[in-house]
């Protein structure tokens, strides 16, 4: 069961309203980088987690938290569209070419929505769900987490440098901060399973005697002009301490030609191709 205060996580205000920006902000609300995603994510990580109770409530909370974040920034949009114009009439009387279509605002934001905020993002493409990861692995949702929580703050900086309003600028602070909170909240997850290095490779149940293991810690350069950057990643100790990380600058040409034969009858294809005939060259144009 969830419950819901009918006062915000923090003030969220605005100066001088901006449609423009409340375009923007959507991207914050269904971007991909944005709180349906996270919220949704560790929703959907939390009903599936296995194991350590703590983990499933701590993601149930920033779960929460989250939707809270959503409610934030659908009032900041709200607050922005205030002033909008409601007609072609009401800004013509402004601008004869009808301020570039509405100055550039979002015109969902008229014909659908009534001046308020959508499950959509900055170009008004719908949250599909489509980027919400949760695998039942704790490690790898752990790290898709943080990045989640990385493109956001991404994200959140960028919104942050495209507004002078200082209301706006105040409430995209606090985001900022939280998104740093979340990184390194999932991080210490990781910390608390032992490290990065005992979570490593995930899943660190399997056994690698079963993988291919003369494959596992060499980085391969299949460029033809340019040998492969050296780094940390071609040298020293791997990260979970099971090999060796080394550089191979030409790649063994292990496998064979693909080849699937003739194709069967009743399959849609060519006679040719069903009878395996070679095809004849193509005369020269005389």
């Amino acid at each position: 069961m969830f419950h819901h205060s009918s006062k915000l996580q923090y003030p969220v205000r605005v100066e001088k309203p901006d449609p423009e920006f409340a375009m923007l902000l959507q991207q914050a609300i269904g971007g991909v980088e944005g709180e349906i995603r996270v919220a949704m994510q560790y929703f959907f990580q939390a009903m599936g987690a296995r194991g350590d109770a703590r983990i499933r409530d701590l993601l149930i909370s920033t779960a929460t938290e989250e939707l809270g974040h959503i409610e934030m920034l659908g009032y900041a949009v709200a607050l922005n569209l205030e002033g909008a114009p409601l007609s072609y009439q009401e800004e013509s009387a402004k601008d004869p070419v009808i301020n570039a279509i509405l100055g550039g605002m979002n015109p969902r934001h008229v014909l659908s929505s009534g001046l308020a905020a959508l499950p959509v993002n900055a170009n008004g493409v719908p949250f599909d769900m489509s980027h919400i990861y949760a695998s039942g692995n704790v490690a790898a949702d752990m790290l898709a987490n943080v990045t989640a929580e990385a493109t956001g703050r991404v994200l959140a900086t960028r919104l942050y440098n495209l507004t002078e309003d200082k209301g706006m600028k105040d409430f995209l602070s606090f985001l900022i901060a939280r998104d740093t909170m979340h990184q390194q909240q999932w991080l210490a997850v990781i910390e608390e399973m032992g490290g990065l290095n005992t979570s490593l490779p995930i899943p660190n149940s399997f056994p690698q005697a079963n993988e291919a293991q003369e494959h596992s810690y060499y980085c391969l350069n299949t460029s033809m002009d340019k040998p492969l950057p050296k780094g940390r990643w071609s040298e020293g100790p791997s990260y979970d301490g099971h090999g060796q990380l080394t550089a191979k600058e030409e790649p063994e040409i292990l496998g064979q030609e693909p080849d699937l034969g003739s194709a069967r009858p009743g399959s849609g294809a060519q006679n040719e191709q069903i009878s395996g005939a070679s095809i004849p060259p193509i005369p020269p144009v005389k």
